[in-house]
């Protein structure tokens, strides 16, 4: 359906929200873009959970971007469920033209009914949801079953305005990014990501180290990337302490999204796994070698850029099989000398 005939076409006020994982926040990216290649007058917000405002700063599609608390019950308070309550009833005082809830969860649909804009359209992978919701919502997209999850949020948006053409890229602008002082003067170098929330997505320490020591015949300096949390540094620091002396730099769990970024738009390469910072390789731009368990492939891979990537399906004949195969063994049976030769096909000149 067109924008409504009483609005200003060339300055719609769009709201966004979505409360889900850092990597879903960069998802959205490309929709964006594509609203501001549109309509470049547009005025868009974004809303995303605290924690993952930080990947989207490399979008300047967006020209306000809010949080609400952690999704995780145990974490949220009284305050918490009050400060969102005050954050949709200031998102209600924008009179937004549209707003749309990529969340497929009751929460975001929340905030997109507070917020009452005068189209409000609803996600869902599960099918229709409840009257009530139809009281709030006067669109609600049909259930998404397959595709990436980049073009689910892109043909959500394309149904209440016109967005045509080709899907974009991940967006992390590189002047956006900024170098971390370890890293400054280091030009060859390829960056690992071994770390991950969730620990049956990693790939086992001594698959690292036996990549990490395949690379150094092929690259100067190697970059272990991980996150804030302990168990995720403890690994780097093991990596660290693995391979070969003064060639090995940690993040430590330090740097930012911008800063990370900064380290990928120069990488040769890049290795890791069902993560955020593997989607943030795509935004830019740098070859990815990546290696799934239980993951679907088709709807979670690197968007548009050069990658190799590991997933049992490959030698498993079906979901069944997957899934009655404990994670750990499925990573397992990625080979390191397997995985540096997927390295050698995408990685880029020193």
């Amino acid at each position: 359906m067109p924008l409504p005939d009483h609005r200003d076409v060339a300055h719609p006020k769009l709201l966004f929200v979505k409360l889900k994982h850092i990597g879903d926040a960069l998802i959205l990216t490309p929709t964006l873009r594509a609203v501001r290649d549109i309509y470049p007058q547009a005025e868009i917000w974004v809303v995303v959970r605290k924690g993952s405002e930080g990947i989207l700063a490399g979008c300047s599609a967006i020209d306000h971007l809010l949080t609400v608390a952690s999704r995780e019950s145990e974490r949220r308070t009284v305050g918490d469920f009050l400060k969102d309550l005050k954050l949709g009833l200031h998102l209600r005082r924008q009179r937004f033209d549209f707003a749309f809830d990529l969340t497929d969860g009751d929460r975001g649909r929340w905030m997109v009914g507070l917020a009452r804009a005068a189209r409000r359209c609803v996600s869902t992978t599960k099918g229709s949801f409840s009257r009530w919701w139809g009281l709030w919502m006067d669109h609600q997209s049909a259930p998404w079953s397959g595709g990436h999850r980049v073009e689910k949020d892109f043909h959500l948006t394309s149904e209440l305005i016109s967005l045509g053409g080709e899907v974009p890229r991940l967006c992390f602008e590189a002047d956006r990014s900024t170098v971390p002082s370890a890293m400054r003067g280091v030009k060859d170098f390829v960056v690992l990501h071994p770390g991950s929330r969730w620990k049956k997505k990693r790939w086992p320490l001594s698959h690292w180290l036996e990549l990490g020591r395949l690379l150094l015949e092929r690259t100067q300096t190697l970059v272990v990337s991980c996150g804030p949390a302990e168990d995720e540094r403890e690994l780097a620091r093991e990596m660290v302490s693995g391979l070969e002396a003064g060639r090995v730099v940690s993040s430590d769990g330090q740097w930012s999204w911008a800063e990370l970024a900064g380290c990928l738009w120069r990488a040769r390469a890049y290795v890791g796994l069902d993560t955020a910072a593997t989607h943030l390789a795509a935004a830019c731009q740098c070859p990815i070698v990546a290696m799934y368990a239980y993951t679907v492939v088709e709807q979670w891979k690197p968007w548009r850029t050069e990658c190799r990537l590991f997933h049992p399906l490959q030698w498993m004949e079906s979901w069944e099989e997957v899934l009655e195969t404990p994670p750990s063994e499925i990573m397992r049976a990625h080979d390191p000398c397997r995985v540096m030769e997927a390295v050698e096909e995408v990685i880029r000149p020193a």
